[in-house]
């Protein structure tokens, strides 16, 4: 099992305890396994969650006449709470590394898409770099926080993982289409196609309480996508950024946005592996393990 922070420590031991008497088999069996999935993925949600919860909020109420802009506002909130998660161990130290690639890599290419129109955001306060607030690294930040957690609170392991230097030029060759596809032509489908054949037999093994269960990962891959894409658009329709058909008045962003998270997903699963290369799922596990909450 990965090491987790003191404070999981702390907080797997009260679970423990109270989830001992709960039954090992039957219908509430499978409620209280349903009900420590749904903890567990709010608990590794937490950075995204309050980062979004601050957005709409300030979006919503901070007037937007102030000194204090709401953009700028939003970045010292960010920074606020990658700190509290630091101070309050809810993360561990080594984590922030791969989070703060994730934050270089989003800024990169924010620059770029803001300059050739992709989106905008409001031309307004200090922090930033040319068009983009230097809060828009924190949401890319935000995937990755989710991403380590996921991987450690889950103590996921995995069948038939593509050879790590083979997705790593995936990613890099996903990365670089995010870009290029401007000026020549836009590769995402076969791209898409070689994820399909690299991840397409991997399955993910992730325990809940007393049980693992067992998932094809690129299920997972579409699903973290779609919830992204959901997150989009309450971003979108709080204003924090704007595509080209929503500045005449919001809509729905298009469905067609999937594709790209589901890239995106690739890009940010191998800069998760700089920090937890991928575990080989064991067959063999002693039936106690299978008691423990992890």
């Amino acid at each position: 099992m990965l090491q987790p922070t003191r404070l999981e420590q702390r907080i797997d031991a009260a679970a423990r305890r109270w989830l001992a008497s709960t039954p090992a088999v039957g219908f509430r069996a499978g409620l209280v396994e349903f009900g420590v999935f749904l903890v567990k993925q709010a608990w590794a949600c937490l950075f995204g969650v309050l980062l979004l919860i601050a957005i709409v909020l300030v979006r919503t109420f901070y007037p937007a006449d102030l000194a204090l802009t709401r953009n700028d506002l939003l970045t010292l909130i960010a920074i606020g709470i990658q700190i509290l998660m630091l101070v309050a161990r809810l993360e561990a130290g080594r984590e922030l590394w791969v989070i703060m690639i994730f934050h270089v890599v989003g800024t990169v290419m924010e620059l770029f898409k803001t300059d050739v129109g992709s989106w905008q955001y409001e031309a307004e306060g200090f922090l930033r770099i040319a068009a983009v607030p230097l809060f828009s690294g924190f949401m890319y930040a935000a995937v990755g926080s989710y991403l380590v957690r996921v991987y450690r609170l889950f103590d996921l392991t995995f069948t038939r993982y593509p050879p790590v230097w083979l997705t790593a030029i995936v990613a890099t060759l996903i990365y670089a289409n995010f870009f290029t596809h401007h000026w020549i032509a836009d590769m995402r489908w076969w791209l898409t196609a070689a994820v399909v054949a690299l991840w397409g037999p991997t399955v993910m093994h992730a325990r809940f309480w007393r049980r693992r269960v067992k998932l094809p990962l690129i299920v997972i891959f579409v699903g973290a996508a779609g919830f992204i894409w959901i997150a989009e658009n309450i971003a979108t329709g709080a204003g924090a950024w704007l595509y080209p058909n929503q500045l005449d008045g919001w809509q729905m962003v298009s469905i067609s946005k999937l594709s790209s998270w589901f890239l995106l997903m690739i890009i940010s699963v191998v800069l998760v592996t700089l920090v937890y290369p991928p575990r080989k799922h064991k067959t063999s596990v002693p039936a106690e393990a299978d008691t423990e909450v992890k």
